[in-house]
C-alpha cells in the first residue's frame, strides 16, 4: 500500500508498505474520501505525540471494505463505510467501564496516526469491526461523510460533557471557531441551549456560526473575551463552556473567568502535551467556586455513528457548510494537508476524494 507519512519531525511525504495484516474481528478498508484534521499538524510539527518516523497520518475518513476478518458478522466486502476517529478495543475493562477511548490505557482509543498507520493510505486497518464500522447512507455524500469521522462527534461531545440543556447561556468554541467549535456549538443548539456566543473573527467561520444557531459573535480583538461576554450577561457570566480551541493558558483563564458558579467546562481541544493549564484561583472561588472542568476524547463506536449520520439524513447537521475546498485524487493528501498548515481566511475544513484508487 502506498500512504502520506510523518517520516519524523517536522517531515512528511508518501511511503510504500506493506497492506495491513486483518485479525479475524478486522476489516481492511480503501478510502473514498479523506480529510486532513489539525491533529495531524500537531502530531507532525508540535511534537504532541512524541517522535514518530514513517507511520502515515490521518484519522478522518470514510472508505469501501475490500477484507473481513473470519468473525466480523456484520460487514461485508464492498460495504461503504464510516470510520469513526476514535477505534475502541471493546472487549477491553475500560470499555466495560465506560471509558472506551482509554482502552488498551489512557487515549489508547485512538489509534489511527498515533499508535498505527492513520487512513491515508490507500488500503487501512480497522480493529473490532463489528463495533467500530457503520454502514454509510447513500443520501451523504463521501466527502461530507468525512465530518462524521471526527468534527460532528468530537463537537458535539463537548456539549455532552458540559450537559447543556434548555435555556442555557453557552460560550462556544473559545478562542476560535474552526470545525470542531463550529460543530460544538451546534449541539449546544440541539441540546437547547437559549444563547449561544461564538468566538472568533474570520468572516467564513462567523457566517457558518450564524447558520448553525450562533446568537451572540464575539471577536477577541475586541478585548478579552470574558470581559465582553461578562459586559453581555449583565456580570453573570454563561452556564456552559465549551473549548475546541485555543492555547491551554489564555484559553482555560478566559473560561472559567466567564463561567457562572455551578457551571461545567466541556473540553475537546487537543492541548500541547509539554503546556500546564492555567487559570486563577480566584475565578474559581477560591477553590471552590463549584465551577467544573470536563476533558474528554470523543467516544467511538457504531451505534453513536449510526445515529449521528441521522442526524445528517434528516437534516439536522449539514456538514457541507464546513467543507470549503474539495481536492480530487489520493495525490492531493499533501496539498489538503499544506492547506491546514497555512489556514488561509476562507478555509474551514478540506476534503480529499479518493476516486483514484482501485
Amino acid at each position: 500500500m502506498k500512504g502520506f507519512a510523518m517520516l519524523g519531525p517536522n517531515k512528511t511525504g508518501f511511503i510504500e508498505k506493506e497492506d495491513p495484516k486483518v485479525g479475524s474481528r478486522d476489516a481492511l478498508v480503501r478510502p473514498l474520501a479523506v480529510a486532513p484534521c489539525t491533529s495531524d499538524l500537531h502530531t507532525v510539527f508540535e511534537d504532541a505525540l512524541g517522535p514518530r518516523e514513517n507511520m502515515i497520518l490521518g484519522h478522518e475518513a470514510c472508505g469501501e471494505i475490500v477484507e473481513v476478518g473470519s468473525e466480523v458478522k456484520d460487514f461485508k466486502v464492498g460495504d461503504r463505510v464510516l470510520i469513526p476517529e476514535i477505534t475502541p478495543n471493546w472487549s477491553d475493562v475500560y470499555s466495560q467501564a465506560g471509558y472506551a477511548t482509554d482502552s488498551d490505557g489512557m487515549l489508547g482509543g485512538w489509534k489511527f496516526s498515533n499508535i498505527k498507520d492513520g487512513v491515508f493510505a490507500t488500503r487501512f486497518h480497522v480493529n473490532d469491526a463489528d463495533g467500530n464500522l457503520a454502514l454509510l447512507p447513500k443520501k451523504i455524500d463521501p466527502a461530507e461523510s468525512c465530518m462524521l469521522s471526527d468534527m460532528i462527534p468530537t463537537g458535539l461531545h463537548a456539549s455532552k460533557m458540559a450537559g447543556v440543556t434548555f435555556g442555557d447561556a453557552v460560550a462556544v468554541a473559545v478562542i476560535g471557531i474552526g470545525p470542531v467549535g463550529l460543530m460544538a456549538l451546534r449541539g449546544a443548539v440541539l441540546h437547547g441551549a437559549g444563547r449561544v456566543f461564538a468566538v472568533g473573527s474570520r468572516e467564513k467561520t462567523v457566517e457558518v456560526a450564524k447558520k448553525y444557531g450562533a446568537t451572540d459573535i464575539v471577536d477577541y480583538h475586541n478585548g478579552r473575551i470574558s470581559d465582553q461576554i461578562l459586559e453581555a450577561t449583565n456580570g453573570q457570566g454563561v452556564d456552559k463552556v465549551l473549548i475546541a480551541g485555543g492555547n491551554a493558558a489564555d484559553t482555560f483563564e478566559e473560561a472559567v473567568r466567564m463561567l457562572k458558579p455551578g457551571g461545567l467546562i466541556g473540553n475537546v481541544n487537543y492541548l500541547n502535551g509539554h503546556d500546564d493549564v492555567v487559570f486563577n484561583a480566584g475565578d474559581w472561588g477560591v477553590g471552590m467556586g463549584h465551577k467544573t472542568i470536563h476533558g474528554g476524547l470523543m467516544p467511538g463506536d457504531r451505534l453513536r455513528m449510526e445515529k449521528l449520520a441521522q442526524l445528517v439524513v434528516n437534516g439536522r447537521i449539514d456538514p457541507s457548510l464546513m467543507i470549503t475546498h474539495r481536492f480530487e485524487g489520493f495525490e492531493k493528501i499533501p496539498d489538503a494537508i499544506e492547506l491546514m498548515h497555512h489556514k488561509p481566511a476562507d478555509l474551514i475544513k478540506p476534503v480529499v476524494i479518493c476516486n483514484d484508487i482501485d
